[in-house]
């Protein structure tokens, strides 16, 4: 699903990665994340993608928003977990949103 976001500016963390062997219990983690991040203040949405690599896009109303989700400690675990369980690699980019725009089929 496409994530429903404000008027620009805001912000997009870009989480791209490439999975190790097995499922190690990834599937409950990512869909805790997704709730608890749902919580944060400052978020505004997710978007998610896998096939050879994954993209995980989230996008929040500003900086301080990011750092405070990146402090969250059940995150903080997830990252750990993510380094020695699940990925082969990864990379985080953080992205100011300056314009958007849409287009729906009818």
């Amino acid at each position: 699903m496409i994530a429903e976001t404000p008027t620009p500016p805001y912000y997009a963390v870009i989480f791209t990665s490439i999975w190790t062997e097995g499922d190690n219990n990834y599937g409950d983690m990512a869909e805790r994340m997704v709730l608890l991040a749902r919580d944060q203040d400052g978020f505004l949405g997710v978007e998610s993608a896998r096939n050879e690599i994954g993209i995980t896009v989230s996008y929040w109303r500003d900086l301080e928003s990011i750092k405070k989700w990146k402090e969250n400690s059940e995150h903080k675990t997830a990252r750990e977990n993510g380094r020695k369980l699940w990925y082969t690699s990864f990379k985080t980019r953080i992205a100011k949103v300056e314009s958007d725009y849409d287009f729906h089929k009818l």
